[in-house]
């Protein structure tokens, strides 16, 4: 069976995506442990949000200068925000229906009913955002975001990640 990676994806992106090389090496893959009834669970999103009040907003203003660049930083948001306490950063996606309400980018009450209903165990303390449009090398993630946002999740003994693009 033929497997056409391309086939949601937007006309104007299979460009950039159609001639890349997959990198040498095995993929970096972990077979999920824990049982999901019995696992800590965080969420990540790539919508650009943060907290209105005690967190900046991401760098827009450098990604408006230099458009295939993206803000490599990522913020802490805790699992109780409100829709209201949020801002979102993001040139590529309306901010009006995520702020409207946050499930639609990063689904934290969904993630409390499957933790309510003991499909998850428990819900992580905190989550983490960060800005999904990143420029290609993903040199800043990989010196410095990932090793952070994992040793965060690591403190708050998250069994897994459960990514939210936008």
């Amino acid at each position: 069976m033929r497997v056409d990676s391309f086939r949601f994806l937007p006309r104007s992106f299979r460009p950039l995506y159609e001639n890349e090389v997959a990198p040498e090496g095995e993929p970096a893959w972990t077979a999920f442990a824990p049982r999901l009834a019995g696992a800590r669970i965080a969420l990540l999103t790539s919508a650009g949000l943060h907290l209105r009040d005690g967190q900046p907003g991401f760098d827009l203003e450098r990604e408006r200068r230099e458009p295939t660049w993206g803000d490599p930083s990522w913020r802490r948001i805790p699992a109780g925000v409100a829709s209201g306490e949020l801002g979102m950063c993001h040139l590529h996606v309306s901010s009006a229906d995520v702020l409207a309400d946050h499930n639609v980018a990063l689904p934290i009450d969904r993630l409390a009913e499957l933790a309510a209903a003991g499909v998850v165990g428990a819900v992580a303390p905190e989550h983490v955002s960060v800005m999904g449009y990143q420029e290609r090398s993903l040199q800043g993630w990989r010196d410095s975001t990932l090793p952070e946002v994992v040793d965060m999740l690591r403190g708050e003994a998250a069994d897994g990640v459960v990514l939210a693009p936008v």
